[in-house]
């Protein structure tokens, strides 16, 4: 068990915090669901610089402690513990060997997913299920066995869901994804209105176009010219890019009165538009 801190008070911050306080992490527990792919992994290892204990969550051990031992390497500290996130007996009882390890859950990032480029008229229902059930049904399952965890502790806590630049407007050749990030955004919205009197801020960040295990089979060159000449930065969204919008929405930064945001990291990619 760690040597906590408590979360801060609702209300806003006191005058004279540093900013080490206002970012930092430490004695905080976090739990990153999909911490074992690219873009959870960065999270988790984002997660551990600030100072948070970090469980990685997901279905390959093997990859589970791969992640762990580069944390632990960096100076770190991680603990693995395996989950299926559609399942919620699975979910629970990985809620309960975290707080075994670590102790009460203060952090949850939904970070895991899954894509397919079938055509619109080509979709089976195994298809569309198996991709629901995994971004969406999945986000709805951990937020109500961790979200309970929290209102049952009375110590507040911080929910972060991943969403996409798909979630609207929906972009070509990724629909089902696409209906799910979208219900994310709005499962996100609902939860900030429902926890906010357990002062547990639920908000979602909106990556634009980072190469990952799920998209990589549908960035082609033509797409990725596509996309790059969209996008104001003008290159691709790399892992660590996303640390920072994470960590502020898991610390006393944001605890005074952002909930409910969706929060863009795409290099601007929504604000073009010609």
């Amino acid at each position: 068990m760690l040597d906590r801190q408590p979360v801060a008070e609702p209300g806003g911050l006191e005058t004279g915090t540093t900013m080490g306080g206002l970012f930092g992490l430490d004695g905080q527990v976090a739990v990153v669901i999909g911490g074992t792919g690219v873009l959870g992994g960065a999270i988790c290892h984002g997660l551990a610089e600030a100072g948070a204990a970090v469980a990685v969550l997901g279905r390959s051990p093997e990859r589970a402690n791969a992640r762990v031992s580069a944390i632990e390497a960096a100076g770190g500290h991680a603990v693995p513990v395996l989950v299926d996130s559609t399942s919620p007996d699975s979910v629970e009882a990985a809620r309960r060997e975290v707080e075994r390890l670590l102790g009460p859950v203060d952090i949850l990032v939904n970070a895991a997913g899954v894509n397919s480029s079938t055509p619109f008229l080509e979709i089976g229902l195994e298809e569309w299920h198996r991709i629901l059930d995994a971004d969406l049904t999945a986000v709805f399952v951990a937020c109500q066995v961790f979200g309970r965890g929290m209102i049952e502790r009375g110590a507040g806590g911080s929910i972060i869901n991943i969403s996409s630049a798909s979630s609207g407007p929906p972009l070509s050749r990724v629909l089902t994804y696409s209906v799910a990030k979208a219900g994310v955004n709005s499962l996100t919205q609902y939860l900030a209105l429902e926890f906010a009197p357990s002062h547990i801020r639920v908000n979602a960040v909106a990556p634009g176009f980072f190469p990952a295990e799920q998209n990589r089979a549908l960035l082609s060159e033509e797409r990725v010219r596509s996309i790059l000449g969209h996008t104001p930065a003008r290159r691709l969204g790399e892992p660590g890019d996303l640390c920072g919008t994470i960590v502020w929405l898991a610390s006393a930064a944001a605890s005074g009165f952002v909930t409910g945001a969706i929060i863009r990291v795409d290099g601007g990619f929504s604000a073009m538009t010609i």
